[in-house]
């Protein structure tokens, strides 16, 4: 089996098995298809299992052999599961996609403990978990790309949806040192942090409304650039471009871009329910 090259020829995954999870719809589904596109044998994730079909068999279109497994993420035991088909039926991976996420966006005078833990449970527990039980299989071959779908919200702290920032800081800040432990194994990292991009994250049911205020990209955008960065073998992926901008302002003044957001929120009469910027 091959790894991902640097080029950007359509055949460059040939043979290459790529794991996405939440693959049933959105940017899992989307990086899923163009990986199908490039060649490689796709296994798809995710617990909705007619939504997932229908993204298989656009897959095995491109790619015959590529399958899926309905998985609940929030199963520790699912995910061990998940991690021996993986190893069994694909026979290994060569990219791991960890994308599955919720949002339960919640003003903070509204959060509970039960909302915290599920949250970090499916956004940052459930993908280390997967990823510590393949890991050793790239390790061993001595090559593999680990792609961590963490967000903006990791990085801008965006309001209305605290437990969501935390959860997607600390797959962020993991995928760092892991990239750092992993230097000279032939294993890289990529951390994709994206914004509002155009998927029903935004309008799920049981989240605080999303007070809009920002343009959102397709996802064939998203993909696209998320695709380019792993060619390139980014570590840090902003989807779109210039949301690094914005992570990088409030790096240089905490206080400050606080201060401005507080302002932004009530500009929008929020300040009581979601976020100003941010999601994945």
């Amino acid at each position: 089996m091959t790894g991902p090259s640097n080029s950007t020829d359509a055949t460059e995954y040939t043979g290459s098995r790529v794991v996405v999870t939440g693959g049933s719809s959105g940017i899992g589904a989307g990086l899923a298809e163009a990986f199908a596109e490039r060649g490689a044998v796709v296994g798809i994730v995710a617990r909705r299992e007619d939504r997932l079909g229908e993204v298989l068999r656009r897959c095995q279109i491109h790619s015959p052999d590529s399958m899926m497994w309905v998985t609940d993420l929030a199963d520790s035991d699912a995910v061990d599961r998940l991690a021996q088909h993986v190893l069994h039926d694909l026979g290994g991976v060569d990219v791991l996609v960890n994308n599955a996420g919720i949002p339960k966006r919640r003003h903070v005078t509204g959060l509970d403990m039960q909302t915290v833990e599920a949250v970090m449970t499916i956004n940052y527990l459930s993908p280390v978990r997967l990823t510590l039980a393949l890991l050793p299989h790239m390790v061993e071959r001595g090559s593999g790309r680990i792609v961590n779908v963490s967000s903006v919200a990791a990085t801008l702290s965006s309001p209305g949806e605290s437990a969501y920032d935390a959860s997607k800081a600390a797959i962020a800040v993991f995928s760092e040192a892991m990239a750092v432990d992993l230097w000279n194994t032939g294993v890289r990292v990529t951390v994709v942090y994206p914004g509002v991009v155009d998927t029903e994250l935004f309008t799920l049911p049981d989240n605080d409304p999303f007070p809009g205020g920002v343009d959102s990209i397709s996802i064939e955008t998203a993909v696209a650039t998320i695709l380019e960065g792993i060619d390139s073998d980014s570590l840090a992926v902003y989807v779109p471009a210039y949301f690094a901008n914005f992570a990088l302002a409030k790096a240089q003044n905490v206080d400050a871009f606080t201060a401005g957001m507080a302002d932004y929120v009530r500009t929008l009469g929020t300040a009581e329910a979601g976020p100003a910027i941010g999601g994945a």
